[in-house]
């Protein structure tokens, strides 16, 4: 006669909990087991983020504010900034310029020499010069990028200047007869590009840094003084996978916003995206860890949820000015466009312009990436050595 045969190996997959042993989660069912707490604690995280009116204002309404508002304003000016250009061939309004109008050329402008036309117009548009200057028939020509508004318009304005003191020279040489020179303009990317391009990238990177500080810092604070911290430790629950938990609603945060910003800016302003603008996504994602951790480090050394924000605010905001997410910095003296090398939403700003429109491919992503997450090990260091459980 068979009996039940089945129970003796029903419990073959399972460890073997002896009296006084310990039961460490490890594989397979162990990972699934510790994955829950895991799922459980990004939503219910993910959750509170939403239901957070005032982090939801910082984190999409306030931001998006201002892309508003810069969409309206940007509609084809440009402002002024200094200029590197590269002179390509003969420039005679230049190379037979008079002693006293050369020496005010070579302050305006910083001149290098070529004799490749497509080698200098990729200059421009990688960011590497500010315009290109040729002459052909009397007709001095610059090529400028649209991605920087303020040295377009500053050479423009430095050759326009340089043109009517040549026209004047000859004209009191050759009385009555018809300016030498003329003067022309045009931007080395496509004419149909609006300056909302050049935003979009810059404001999305704001919004990304005050999205993960903000939320990092206040939610530390807070959870410190209300006692979660002290239950999570108490709680059956891996350090790491708190951890991984506010880092996971953090990068989806991230991922939300650029959907936002680029649909937004695909479908109201005109945006065009250029055909890697795919890899602003590693860039995100790291830039959030960067972010994130200078959050925690806010939250860590501060006592108050006012105290964790406003420290937040004055490291984001004059940060956002200093990396150009409002406008472009070539202005700027030395010293401060320096410092604006240091930050890393500059890095991240910059990253994403290269790949959302000046078209250039992934090696333009590797240092922004290495720099950023260089940030985010050196802030999540401190803020690790800096971090408290109780109030």
């Amino acid at each position: 006669m068979s009996t039940s045969t089945s129970t003796s190996t029903s419990t073959s997959t399972g460890t073997s909990a002896g009296p006084g042993s310990r039961t460490e989660p490890s594989t397979g069912a162990g990972d699934a087991k510790a994955a829950r707490p895991l799922k459980a604690l990004t939503v219910a995280m993910f959750k509170g983020f939403v239901r957070d009116r005032m982090t939801l204002f910082w984190a999409i309404a306030f931001p998006l504010m201002f892309l508003v508002l810069f969409g309206g304003i940007f509609t084809s000016q440009g402002d002024l900034d200094p200029a590197e250009v590269v002179v390509v061939g003969d420039v005679s309004v230049i190379d037979d310029a008079p002693d006293e109008a050369r020496e005010s050329i070579d302050q305006s402008v910083d001149i290098t020499r070529s004799d490749d036309l497509d080698a200098a117009l990729e200059q421009v548009r990688e960011g590497d010069a500010d315009a290109v200057l040729t002459e052909e028939g009397g007709e001095v020509t610059v090529r400028y990028s649209a991605a920087d508004p303020v040295a377009g318009a500053q050479i423009q304005s430095v050759v326009q200047a340089i043109v009517q003191q040549a026209n004047t020279a000859v004209y009191q040489q050759t009385t009555g007869e018809a300016p030498a020179f003329t003067f022309a303009s045009s931007q080395v990317e496509d004419e149909s590009l609006e300056q909302i391009q050049y935003v979009t990238p810059s404001l999305l990177g704001w919004a990304v840094a005050m999205s993960a500080t903000f939320g990092a810092a206040a939610n530390l604070v807070m959870w410190r003084k209300s006692g979660l911290l002290r239950r999570l430790r108490l709680a059956p629950v891996r350090t790491s996978s708190v951890v991984l938990a506010r880092v996971g609603v953090s990068l989806v945060i991230a991922l939300v916003q650029a959907v936002i910003f680029v649909g937004l800016g695909v479908g109201a302003f005109g945006l065009q995206l250029s055909g890697w603008w795919p890899l602003v996504v590693p860039l995100l994602l790291t830039g959030t860890l960067a972010f994130l951790s200078i959050g925690m480090l806010a939250g860590a050394v501060s006592k108050t949820e006012e105290g964790a924000i406003g420290l937040a605010n004055f490291v984001v905001l004059p940060m956002a000015f200093l990396s150009g997410s409002f406008f472009p910095l070539d202005g700027a003296p030395t010293w401060l466009q320096v410092v604006s090398n240091c930050l890393p939403l500059k890095h991240l700003n910059q990253g994403m312009l290269d790949v959302m429109v000046r078209e250039q491919g992934p090696s333009a992503i590797v240092l922004p990436i290495l720099i950023l997450l260089g940030f985010a090990a050196v802030f999540a260091t401190v803020s690790a050595r800096l971090f408290r459980w109780e109030a």
